[in-house]
C-alpha cells in the first residue's frame, strides 16, 4: 500500500462538541460513527489510564469505515515507573487485552512519558526491547513521547532507530519539541488550538503544517498521523477538518 496522511482527534466523547461538531441531537452512541467519517484517524486515551474491553475494541470497530485507523495509548502503568527494565509484563497484558481486536484498524501505539523522566539509555533500551513488533502476523507500529530535555542526546535518537520506534512530534508551549525521524512513520500531536481561531490553528500555520507533512510523504514515502490534541480542544475537529482540506487540494 502506498504512504498516506492521517489526520485526527483525541477521543469522540466530549460534551462541548455537541452542537458545534457534533450536530444537534445526535445520540451520544452515534457519535464515533459521525467523527470517523469526519476525520481519517482517532487517538483513543483511555487505554493510558486502564484497560478496556475487548468488546469495546470490537465494536468500535465496527461502526467505524473500512479505512479507519485508531491510534492507542499504552498504559502509564508500563511508562510512569522509575526502572523501565520492569515495564514488560504491563506490556503484554496491554496487548493481551483486547487491542487486536481492532484488526486491521490498529494504527501506532503511543507511549507517553512522565515529564520528570530523564533519558537513561540501558533502562530505555530494556523498554523498547519489551515492545513487540509483530503479534498475530502482523506488524506493531510504535512512537515514543518524551519531555524531558535530556533526551535530546544522539543516543537516543539512534536507540530508536536501532529498534524503529518513531519519536512524536509535539507542538506545545510547556514541552520541548523533539522531530527527528527514526523510523518509516511520522507521529505528530499539535496541540496549539486556540478558541478564538474558528480553525484551531491560523490558515497560514495549517497551510505550513500541509507542507510539511506533504514534504515528508514525497522524500521518504512515509505515513503520517497527525491529531490534534488539547489546546482549545473545542477547535480540533475543525483544525483537523481543515487540514484534510488542504492535504486533499494539494
Amino acid at each position: 500500500m502506498s504512504a498516506s496522511i492521517r489526520v485526527g482527534i483525541g477521543g469522540w466523547v466530549y460534551p462541548p462538541w455537541r452542537g458545534v461538531f457534533y450536530p444537534a441531537g445526535l445520540p451520544q452512541a452515534r457519535e464515533l460513527g459521525f467523527a470517523s467519517r469526519q476525520v481519517t484517524a482517532i487517538e483513543i486515551n483511555g487505554t493510558f489510564y486502564g484497560a478496556q474491553r475487548p468488546a469495546s475494541f470490537r465494536r468500535w470497530y465496527s461502526e467505524t469505515p473500512e479505512d479507519f485507523v485508531f491510534s492507542l495509548k499504552g498504559p502509564r502503568y508500563a511508562t510512569h515507573r522509575r526502572d523501565l527494565a520492569t515495564a514488560a509484563p504491563s506490556v503484554d497484558r496491554f496487548f493481551a487485552s483486547g487491542v487486536l481486536e481492532l484488526r486491521e484498524k490498529l494504527g501506532p501505539v503511543l507511549w507517553q512519558f512522565a515529564p520528570w523522566m530523564p533519558f537513561d539509555e540501558p533502562g530505555f533500551n530494556a523498554f523498547l526491547q519489551s515492545l513487540p513488533q509483530r503479534l498475530d502476523s502482523r506488524a506493531i507500529r510504535h512512537v515514543v513521547e518524551i519531555r524531558h530535555r535530556s533526551f535530546g542526546a544522539p543516543a537516543f535518537t539512534e536507540l530508536l532507530r536501532r529498534h524503529g520506534v518513531a519519536l512524536a512530534f509535539v507542538d506545545d508551549d510547556d514541552y520541548p519539541a523533539f522531530d527527528e525521524v527514526t523510523a518509516d512513520f511520522v507521529y505528530a500531536r499539535l496541540r496549539r488550538c486556540a478558541e478564538g481561531e474558528p480553525t484551531g490553528y491560523a490558515p497560514d500555520a495549517l497551510d505550513r503544517w500541509a507542507e510539511r507533512f506533504h514534504g515528508l510523504l514525497a522524500q521518504g514515502g512515509r505515513d503520517c498521523f497527525v491529531y490534534f490534541i488539547n489546546g482549545a480542544k473545542i477547535r480540533a475537529p475543525a483544525a483537523a477538518q481543515a487540514l484534510l482540506r488542504r492535504l486533499l487540494a494539494e
